[in-house]
């Protein structure tokens, strides 16, 4: 059931005429206000339970994510082995097309491992083919003929064939069947794949899930590296019992920002997120600063990883050999026209999104400054995926001035001394602070909350979790304007749904592209900025209808992977659901938003119920139970869902 733009009029502006306010926080409201704040969102139930805890002391152990039993989603990602792989394992084990270049060149060797070995040369045979229709093309006067040939799409007859090799290879035990598809023919395999389209489940079925994973490499080793780190984050979020974790780590990996599309960082993130920043994320914030400067995504990121010092012995070197640079150990994924030399990609926005803000008292000479101070700091065996090393050779020597701080020649440790400078700056603590009450209170955060945590920040040396301690002892935190008044992110609304609605997710790809489609895909900001918390950034008539359209899909079933049984909400006061849709409307409205829910959007609603595809009645069977589904899709596209 997708709706027109016209059926959201009463809340294309995101807001209803009636505003919510209620009349304190009394410990039913406090309980939710800290789920939608604190996680992505109640499941059903959960309200009951903080209320049991204790909101207080359900805070505090979401501030200690080590005590809590997590073995639910550790199970769940148990599916997706590569999100425990290092870089370089990533690399050996899913090649990307400059690994298996070298291979055909004959600049590097194939792995010993015959599994291993299957997906380079399913990639080499690939690779060939490609070479030869370039050279085919190239021989051709009419490229027409060769272009229909390279997108030969599959015909009746392959996909006839692959059905009935699926159905051959279906009777073969899980491991008899994993050896067959290894041993077809790269032309046979190739179109085996391709037909199966959205049946590959089949072919791998019983499988474990490495053998999975190299089936899947056959066809695009990337890839499923790219969608296995993309379906660990939504698990996660829907199902991890660390929720404040979850939060928190969403929160840096937005602060410290890496595209996913920038060549090696699809091999890189992963490391990223489960080394840099989940262990960090209620640490110290100069831990943090290290750990995210030292990190092999953000070199490559905002290419620090090619800096080198003008008047460094590397430059000095090279010059003399008539001002050339290696390009040898580029990383894969790195410009061949990628000049070295200083750059200041790293050092402004250090200063200006990681650190002091854009109004933190520094000029351009700093940033010049801060370039040179981190020369030589790189990567080691890049094209191998291997980690963080200074490189002395290509450090600029010398004095340097950083924010009125003379930098004296020490190596390495001058990047250490400035980033301790930058992380106990005054304007490090307002930036910081200030980005963390945006995502927690409120889009323009109160100037008296935010110096209080700052306060905080400074006393504490950088302690994150005591910020985010005196930010939710605050009054202002706890403020009744605040109630339901954020408006949640495309990544916050339908995480947020799933778990509102007891989903069970056992394929999160189709979750993924959801969000693509909403404009937020996951690890997708391309500029250092990431993307904003603020509600002018989400808030259209086409992002509204959007997500009302993906709510009434989730409840009606329509997304594969992913299970939605509405009967559960209706708890156990009910031993089957209402017949009377206004009856099932009360009750929906009492399950997913506590009773939330202003006259407004009430009235839309059931101005909607006596629509035969909600209604369901006849007149030969007037009890017929409503379309309970739908009733919950509108509930979770409301204006008060979208808000946390």
């Amino acid at each position: 059931m997708l709706l027109s733009a016209s059926v959201l009029s009463p809340w294309a502006a995101g807001k209803n005429k009636e505003t919510l306010n209620p009349a304190g926080m009394n410990e039913q409201k406090r309980a939710i206000h800290a789920l939608n704040r604190l996680t992505f969102g109640p499941r059903p139930g959960d309200v009951q339970r903080v209320m049991a805890t204790g909101v207080d002391r359900w805070i505090e152990q979401q501030l200690h994510p080590e005590k809590l039993d997590d073995s639910e989603i550790r199970a769940r990602l148990a599916s997706l082995p590569t999100l425990d792989m290092s870089t370089r394992e990533l690399v050996e084990n899913f090649p990307p097309q400059q690994v298996i270049k070298a291979i055909a060149d004959g600049k590097q060797s194939l792995p010993s491992d015959p599994v291993v070995r299957a997906v380079y040369n399913a990639q080499l045979d690939r690779y060939q083919e490609k070479q030869e229709r370039k050279q085919e093309a190239a021989a051709e006067a009419d490229s027409k003929t060769d272009s229909a040939t390279m997108s030969r799409p599959e015909s009746e007859q392959d996909w006839a064939e692959a059905d009935e090799k699926l159905q051959e290879l279906s009777a073969m035990a899980p491991d008899q069947r994993f050896r067959a598809v290894l041993a077809m023919s790269f032309e046979d395999r190739r179109v085996l794949i391709r037909s199966l389209k959205n049946r590959a489940d089949e072919l791998t079925d019983g499988m474990t899930p490495r053998q999975r994973d190299t089936i899947k490499a056959l066809n695009n080793p990337q890839q499923v590296v790219t969608d296995e780190l993309l379906q660990g984050k939504v698990l996660r979020a829907v199902y991890s019992e660390r929720q404040l974790e979850e939060v928190m780590t969403d929160f840096w990996l937005n602060h410290f920002n890496v595209f996913i599309g920038k060549g090696a960082d699809r091999y890189e993130l992963t490391s990223y997120e489960r080394d840099v920043i989940r262990p960090h994320a209620f640490g110290k914030f100069q831990d943090l600063l290290v750990a995210t400067a030292q990190s092999p995504a953000m070199l490559f990121y905002l290419d620090n990883w090619l800096s080198v010092g003008p008047n460094s012995d590397f430059a000095n070197g090279i010059s003399r050999r008539g001002g050339k640079f290696r390009q040898a150990n580029r990383p894969f994924g790195q410009s061949k026209s990628k000049q070295s030399g200083l750059n200041e990609n790293y050092g402004r926005e250090l200063m200006e999104l990681h650190t002091l803000g854009v109004n933190g008292g520094y000029k351009q000479k700093d940033v010049t400054e801060v370039a040179r101070v981190f020369t030589g700091w790189t990567l080691k065996e890049p094209r191998q995926g291997g980690g963080f090393v200074f490189d002395e050779r290509k450090h600029e020597p010398g004095n340097k001035i950083v924010l009125g701080h003379r930098i004296k020649p020490a190596g390495e440790k001058e990047g250490l001394e400035v980033l301790h400078i930058l992380a106990h700056h005054p304007s490090t603590a307002q930036f910081i602070c200030s980005k963390l009450a945006m995502r927690f209170v409120s889009d323009n955060p109160p100037p008296v909350l935010v110096e209080r945590m700052a306060h905080t920040f400074l006393k504490k040396d950088g302690d994150i979790r005591e910020v985010l301690k005196t930010m939710f002892d605050s009054p202002e935190f706890w403020a009744q304007d605040q109630y339901r008044a954020k408006v949640k992110t495309p990544f916050e609304f339908v995480v947020s749904s799933l778990r509102a609605s007891g989903a069970e997710v056992s394929d999160a790809m189709p979750i993924v592209h959801q969000l693509q489609n909403m404009g937020m895909p996951l690890y997708g900001a391309q500029p250092p900025t990431g993307y904003s918390m603020k509600a002018d950034a989400w808030v259209n008539s086409s992002a509204l209808l959007g997500r009302m359209n993906f709510a009434l899909a989730l409840t009606a079933g329509k997304l594969k992977g992913i299970q939605v049984d509405v009967r559960q909400l209706f708890g156990s006061e009910r031993s089957e659901t209402p017949t009377d849709p206004e009856q099932a409307l009360s009750f929906l409205e009492r399950s997913l938003l506590a009773d939330d829910v202003s006259t407004q959007t009430h009235d839309v609603i059931s101005a909607r119920l006596q629509d035969p595809t909600i209604s369901r009645r006849k007149l030969d069977d007037p009890a017929r139970p409503p379309n309970v589904a739908v009733i919950e899709g509108l509930l979770l596209g409301s204006p008060e869902f979208q808000r946390r």
